[in-house]
């Protein structure tokens, strides 16, 4: 008898905040902190390099958005060079129809909702300066790591401007998510990123108008407990990465995971960092 009532006051006993157990994940690398402040509120080989697969979209979204005088309305015409690229690295592409007039704003969709590397080079084409296509994305690629320094990402080095790597594409959970907190400083990124799909309708050779199929977002979390982005991110190398930002009762976190091994357990993972998170602050 007296066990048991033990056991049911100890029911009854809220845990202390700072009581919290940290979760366990499988990703080899992770990083969560309090958006507010910036207080790391978990740590796990977070300054680790590692391949960041198409979270790197992010920081090309951060180097388009930071330009002046920006006009999202402004139209970039979709080049061969973009679907050659795609076919030959077989790239997640945002099937950008080579010819059409296509706005700043629908390709941050593009290239954050549908991945689309096609999305992601037509940016770096527009903002990168140089006489070819090759020298423009060379040129805002350098742009990417000058942003880099300028937020602090001691760690990260960026080879392209969509995680399709040569190799030395690579940041930490902690610079990701250093990077993520300043993207999301962007009212336009925040929109973009919680969107669950979007129809872009671009301007074709002859001035009609296309009505693209929907491009759904790659993050099946959004809407979960708060969650409202960032980036997911997969390849053969990289596994499977996110970059997630949400906020509940007043209570923001964001974070990263790196290298999980299948989508199921980044899932898993993020969701035990969020739960993690909330209890920690509030």
């Amino acid at each position: 008898m007296t066990t048991g009532s033990l056991f049911a006051t100890g029911a009854l006993t809220a845990a202390p905040a700072q009581a919290v157990t940290a979760p366990t994940i499988t990703a080899k690398g992770g990083f969560l902190m309090n958006s507010a402040t910036g207080t790391t509120l978990f740590s796990k080989s977070a300054d680790t390099k590692r391949l960041t697969a198409s979270t790197t979209k992010v920081m090309t979204a951060k180097v388009v958005l930071s330009q002046s005088n920006l006009n999202l309305d402004a139209k970039v015409t979709i080049k061969k060079a973009y679907s050659d690229y795609i076919v030959a690295n077989g790239a997640s592409s945002a099937n950008l129809i080579v010819g059409d007039k296509v706005t700043v704003r629908q390709l941050l969709y593009g290239m954050l909702l549908k991945s689309g590397c096609d999305a992601a080079m037509a940016l770096a084409d527009k903002y990168g300066s140089g006489s070819t296509v090759a020298a423009r994305t060379k040129s805002f690629i350098s742009k990417m790591n000058a942003m880099a320094k300028t937020l602090g990402m001691t760690n990260t080095k960026f080879d392209s401007f969509d995680g399709i790597s040569k190799g030395a594409n690579a940041s930490t959970p902690r610079d990701l998510t250093k990077l993520a907190r300043s993207a999301m400083k962007s009212s336009t990124m925040k929109t973009v990123v919680k969107t669950k799909s979007y129809t872009a309708k671009t301007i074709t050779k002859t001035g009609s108008t296309r009505t693209m199929a929907a491009w759904k977002n790659t993050n099946t979390l959004l809407g979960w407990n708060g969650t409202l982005g960032v980036k997911t991110g997969s390849g053969t190398e990289a596994k499977y990465c996110l970059i997630f930002a949400a906020t509940k009762n007043g209570e923001s976190v964001i974070g990263t995971v790196l290298t999980a091994s299948s989508e199921a357990n980044r899932t898993a993972d993020v969701k035990k960092l969020i739960n993690y998170g909330y209890a920690k602050i509030s």
